[in-house]
């Protein structure tokens, strides 16, 4: 295992346990994507045995260019993520959850993304499949299928809670890329 395995695997870790320790004390709510808690939990297990069993390094990347940018994307992506999710605050919750007492947040990174929390994710995924193994896109490419789903049902929701100002906020910015998407 090389290096930029451990500091990648090391930034997940790190990355996952804070999510966990950051979601004590968030508002209460319903979640609309009970069902998917399931799935999600065994797309997690598939992934850490495919790892674990190597299957998804059969074509490491040693080039120490492609390593660098990879890792510069991977880190880029979390410290998105991190800053979209300290702008929440207690307004965080699963993807498709519904707050008691919602509030609609349009500073920090949400000025330019509706959903950057998402965009940070898969961005994080694409850095780890350009500096490990190019497998990893397939894992950017399900997450980022999943994140656009929830994306689209959250902004319904949102529509219907906030009628007045979500309609201007949403011409205002785009949906996961600045500028593009």
């Amino acid at each position: 295992m090389h290096v930029i395995d451990f500091v990648i695997l090391g930034g997940w870790v790190a990355f996952w346990i804070y999510w966990l320790v950051a979601s004590v004390g968030v508002k209460a709510g319903q979640s609309r994507s009970g069902g998917f808690v399931a799935i999600r939990v065994g797309i997690f297990l598939v992934v850490l045995l495919l790892v674990r069993s190597r299957a998804l390094r059969a074509h490491d990347v040693t080039n120490p260019w492609l390593q660098g940018v990879g890792l510069a994307i991977f880190l880029l992506g979390l410290a998105l993520a991190i800053w979209a999710r300290l702008y929440l605050g207690r307004n965080w919750g699963t993807p498709m959850s519904r707050k008691d007492d919602p509030e609609l947040v349009t500073t920090g990174p949400y000025h330019s993304v509706r959903h950057p929390i998402y965009s940070g994710i898969i961005l994080a995924t694409i850095g780890t499949a350009i500096a490990v193994s190019l497998y990893w896109l397939v894992a950017a490419v399900l997450l980022g299928a999943y994140f656009i789903y929830s994306a689209f049902v959250e902004e319904r929701l949102m529509t219907s809670l906030f009628p007045d100002s979500y309609p201007d906020y949403k011409r205002s910015t785009k949906m996961l890329v600045p500028f593009v998407f």
